[in-house]
């Protein structure tokens, strides 16, 4: 452990900041950087600006040991993690301009044999991108470790999966797979399986790509059988009876900073042998249209109605807006000016250009009422308070088979 001892986290979000501190408590001494004078002002605090089940205890402990510290630029150290964000821009192409800015802060102060460690979901040859804009910064070092490992947690679990889940480990050449594993060993639990970069950033996409045509299955079957007036959620319960099927559940469309994401990596780079992938995107980025030309039918049975938005996070029970579909939805509704439109999402105080409300007042004054995430909060609502409401449920909820 002591070849690792200082540990640099660059990009403190819902990846960063449970792995900065989680390093901090295991021991090593963590910087932890981010652009937002805010972020770091808040975590020097031992407070958090994300919610994260059991992350204001961790931060607070790692910051009161001293193993743990915020700053707006990296310092030396041994390992660098890059835990930045990898959008895509308006043509749906990777936008690696936060991964080259990172590399750039960090190519500053790496010395020979520091290991760097890219955990962004990133396009394949990313990494490689990484360790030749490192070598072309600083030619004087002989040797940089750079690899993969990309994260594969799920919010609401995080702390816990980012020991208990495998990794998936790709260096640059051996040597860098090699030490990144050795330095992983050091706080994971789960088995750590080794590759080369390219192999383990297909991986991480693969993975949720996989989700994604899946999701988008379930999608599909969503929209024929609303045609056919058969319950969709019954219909996959009975289905995945059978030994060899498992079918995910159908939603408003699919939202986060991965599976909404990832798969636009692999149609980038391989245009003309993605075409499942592609179609599977459009599917899952197109339901959100379905249940908005729903709403704006109904609507016109009303003056002008109140229509309630329930839930705005990309999943139930978190906060995270991150292409989230219920806000996409939202959005578009009031856009549309067809009647009052509020949301309420417990797990928020405030969503910006929409009124946020409470159960009680947006049962009472809605018209139209949009179950667009299977919040705890919303599946224990009593299902008569929805008798006298055109309700359109997205999420099961009301039919009781929801199992997300």
């Amino acid at each position: 452990m002591e070849a690792f001892q200082k540990v640099c986290v660059l990009g403190l979000g819902y990846i960063g900041l449970p792995t900065a501190s989680l390093l901090a408590t295991k021991g090593f001494d963590v910087l932890g950087v981010d652009i937002r004078q805010d972020v770091v002002n808040k975590i020097n605090s031992g407070e958090i600006h994300i919610v994260e089940p059991g992350l204001d205890v961790l931060v607070r402990s790692a910051v009161n040991s001293g193993n743990l510290k915020a700053a707006l630029k990296p310092e030396e150290a041994n390992v660098f993690i890059l835990a930045v964000p990898t959008p895509f821009d308006i043509d749906k192409k990777p936008d690696l301009s936060y991964i080259r800015s990172a590399t750039e802060a960090v190519a500053k102060v790496v010395k020979n044999n520091d290991l760097v460690i890219l955990e962004s979901t990133s396009p394949v040859r990313t990494t490689e991108f990484v360790n030749d804009h490192l070598r072309s910064c600083r030619p004087d070092l002989e040797r940089i470790h750079v690899a993969h490992c990309p994260e594969r947690v799920i919010p609401g679990r995080v702390l816990q999966e980012l020991v208990e889940n495998d990794r998936v480990i790709g260096g640059i050449d051996d040597a860098a797979t090699k030490k990144a594993a050795e330095f992983y060993s050091h706080f994971v639990a789960g088995k750590i399986l080794t590759t080369n970069a390219k192999t383990a950033e297909m991986c991480k996409l693969t993975e949720n790509s996989f989700r994604d045509v899946n999701i988008a299955f379930a999608n599909e079957l969503s929209l024929i059988c609303d045609k056919l007036d058969i319950n969709v959620w019954k219909l996959i319960e009975l289905a995945n009876h059978h030994p060899r099927v498992n079918i995910l559940q159908p939603g408003p469309g699919v939202g986060g900073h991965c599976i909404a994401v990832d798969p636009w990596f692999i149609v980038a780079s391989c245009p003309e042998h993605s075409k499942l992938i592609h179609t599977a995107r459009c599917v899952n980025d197109g339901k959100p249209n379905w249940i908005i030309e729903k709403v704006k039918e109904k609507s016109k049975s009303f003056t002008k109605p109140t229509i309630a938005c329930f839930g705005a996070a990309f999943k139930p029970d978190i906060d995270d807006l991150r292409e989230s579909p219920a806000l996409i939805i939202a959005y578009a509704i009031a856009g549309e000016e067809l009647g009052e439109v509020i949301v309420c999402e417990p797990h928020v105080e405030s969503i910006e250009g929409l009124e946020n409300t409470n159960i009680d007042d947006a049962l009472e004054r809605a018209d139209i009422v949009l179950l667009l995430v299977a919040h705890k909060e919303f599946k224990e609502i009593p299902k008569n308070k929805f008798i006298d409401k055109y309700t359109i449920d997205a999420t099961g909820i009301l039919s009781g088979n929801n199992k997300l």
